[in-house]
């Protein structure tokens, strides 16, 4: 599931990830959750703001069938240097993250988890389909197709009226 032809894959729910300690995790598990995928850096300036905001968002939703699924990526400018389980820890310790820290990905190249070629495939950015920085955010369906991309720069709170349309309470 999720290889190279990942561009051909209709659904998040067709891919398996790693969690931040290497064990395989089935995002089908998330069907019929609303879900936010996020790739995070722990050395970001823009760390504080959208962390806390995560949490924040989270904290709204998660009892609605909402769910965060955090990538770390070093990627950018080598800020999520540590581990997988380090980049978990740091989350889960200083910004009370209660939703699922995976393993770290690459989001770009020929190296790009399958994840995020599908992520990139079905919603391109601004500036074409790459990831342009840490905390790029895009907000998928409770089927698991993918509804609209965020930049890095647009606050976790601001998407919360998406979130509700998405999860039917609009």
């Amino acid at each position: 599931m999720g290889g190279a032809s990942s561009v051909l894959e209709k659904s998040i729910h067709e891919f398996t990830v790693k969690d931040s300690k290497g064990k395989d995790v089935e995002l089908s598990s998330y069907k019929g959750k609303v879900l936010l995928v996020v790739n995070v850096a722990s050395k970001c300036g823009l760390t504080q703001s959208n962390y806390t905001e995560l949490t924040q968002v989270y904290d709204n939703f998660k009892d609605k069938g909402f769910e965060i699924l955090a990538f770390p990526c070093n990627q950018f400018l080598k800020q999520e240097p540590g581990s997988s389980q380090e980049a978990q820890e740091f989350a889960c310790t200083r910004f009370k993250a209660e939703y699922p820290i995976f393993g770290k990905v690459k989001v770009n190249g020929k190296d790009a988890a399958p994840v995020y070629k599908f992520l990139k495939a079905s919603k391109g950015g601004f500036f074409g389909s790459g990831i342009k920085w840490n905390f790029t955010k895009f907000l998928v369906d409770k089927d698991g197709r993918v509804i609209d991309r965020y930049a890095p720069t647009t606050s976790p709170l601001s998407i919360e009226a998406d979130i509700k349309k998405a999860l039917g309470e609009v």
